[in-house]
């Protein structure tokens, strides 16, 4: 046992020498790092933030829609004078430009209801990334604690081996000198390979568990962390699996997230039947236009020209001469044209349903299904999480008692080891009898680590379904 104790306190300052060179992390550390850099609870944060704008613009719908257009063209060939409304053969610029306004009055609290139901899922989707927070958070405690089981079981394993290349020596040097069974010394070699596969075994779950500690957090550096020099004390847990699990229905936000889910489908359905309802609405708009051809004759004055026409007086014609105006042709302005040709017009409008092919009944259908589905999710959920609980509080009770009887186990089979080493060492047993107590001796002490942390792992997963 001293022996035991010795090896150990070498192999451990071996280990800690060996990674003192990388930074020793702490569970808390872990924690902070994956929160901050983890890709499903950044992803997370996305869809929140996605379901937020949604909301944001649902509730803009209730403002009313304004527009403003302006075009400028110009037009050659057969075309329509837009000023004189004359059939032309000619080229000419025109412009139009104008302003609508339309706002919905009434439209079976389509809006209303959409608005709610997108305020119910962006609730949700903040439900949704605070459950990723709380599993990413028992995800990384329940990895960093493998890594810490792996870590105490390589001790182990290296500690048996040293035990194994000790007693190795002996019999080589027995060998070597003649005594001693032969067989004995092909049976310590067989067990120093076992041993040694057991080491290698080891140290690929403990790269492993690094490797899953390092995926969550997001971290492309090796990964050490801290010795938990302080486990909680082994005792029964205080709550039954229902108490736990009426304690997670109101505290994980799982169960939040889905709860509004089905409050923002019950709204969809309201949205849906808003389509049997007539939809009415107001709307505005101001007009004018602008056309190179318009212009204005302005009278500038008079002048006596000949009619065409003659008056005979005693046999003599005369020309008939009349006073004609005369005009001069005058563009006008951009601007001015603009402000002449104003137009408006205002009024209300109702689209009332009369047949649309089935598509509302359609559509109404379609969203009851799915809320029937949110619903079904939900107790699947709870039935999932009830089980979960059940199987964690059972696993964690056979952790607690084995705990205790491999405790007894681990004494008793220390004392039959130090015996039959003892025994061994004074030729009174052979190396058969010595090699059984010593893996008896060294399975126990593996299975004794594992129910300690299997206890812990299942404490931690019950606290995190009662949302601690």
């Amino acid at each position: 046992m001293k022996k035991f104790i010795i090896l150990f306190i070498i192999i451990t300052h071996g280990i800690y020498a060996q990674n003192s060179s990388e930074k020793a992390l702490s569970l808390e550390e872990c924690i902070q790092i994956a929160l901050e850099n983890n890709i499903d609870l950044e992803r997370s944060k996305l869809r929140s933030e996605t379901e937020e704008l949604n909301f944001r613009g649902t509730k803009s719908d209730v403002l009313p829609a304004i527009n403003a257009s302006y075009s400028y063209a110009v037009t050659k060939g057969r075309s329509i004078d837009p000023f004189t409304n004359d059939v032309i053969d000619q080229q000419f610029n025109y412009s139009n430009a104008g302003l609508r306004l339309n706002t919905q009055i009434f439209n079976g609290f389509e809006l209303r209801n959409s608005i709610q139901r997108d305020r119910f899922n962006m609730q949700a989707a903040e439900a949704e990334k605070e459950a990723v927070r709380q599993q990413l958070v028992l995800d990384v405690t329940l990895a960093y604690f493998q890594i810490l089981n792996n870590r105490d079981l390589l001790r182990i394993t290296k500690l048996r081996l040293k035990s194994t290349e000790q007693q190795m020596e002996r019999i080589k040097s027995l060998y070597d000198e003649g005594e001693g069974n032969p067989a004995d010394y092909s049976d310590i070699k067989g067990q120093l390979g076992s041993d040694m596969s057991a080491v290698i075994a080891t140290e690929n779950q403990l790269k492993q568990s690094k490797l899953n500690l390092a995926l969550l957090i997001n971290l492309d550096s090796k990964i050490n962390i801290e010795e938990f020099h302080v486990l909680p004390e082994m005792q029964e847990y205080a709550l039954s699996a229902e108490e736990i699990y009426s304690e997670s229905l109101e505290n994980l936000e799982v169960f939040e997230g889905q709860r509004l889910r089905i409050n923002a489908a019950e709204e969809d359905v309201a949205v849906a039947r808003s389509l049997f309802s007539p939809q009415i609405s107001l709307f505005a708009q101001l007009n004018t236009n602008y056309s190179s051809l318009a212009s204005l004759l302005n009278e500038t004055g008079t002048q006596i020209v000949e009619t065409g026409q003659f008056i005979s007086i005693d046999g003599i014609n005369y020309a008939v001469q009349t006073n004609q105006s005369q005009f001069s042709q005058q563009d006008i302005p951009y601007f001015d044209q603009l402000n002449n040709n104003l137009s408006s017009v205002a009024g209300i409008s109702v689209d009332i349903p009369i047949f649309n092919g089935f598509r509302a009944k359609r559509q109404v259908a379609l969203k009851k299904i799915q809320l029937d589905d949110e619903r079904l999710q939900l107790e699947n959920t709870k039935n999932e999480y009830l089980q979960a609980i059940k199987q964690a509080l059972s696993d964690m009770n056979t952790a607690y008692e084995d705990y205790f009887l491999l405790q007894e186990q681990v004494a008793a089979y220390e004392e039959s080891y130090e015996i039959n080493e003892i025994r061994f060492q004074n030729g009174v047993s052979n190396l058969v009898a010595y090699i059984i107590s010593k893996n008896n001796l060294d399975r126990s002490r593996i299975n004794l680590a594992n129910a300690k942390y299997e206890y812990l792992i299942r404490t931690k997963i019950l606290d995190y379904y009662r949302g601690l």
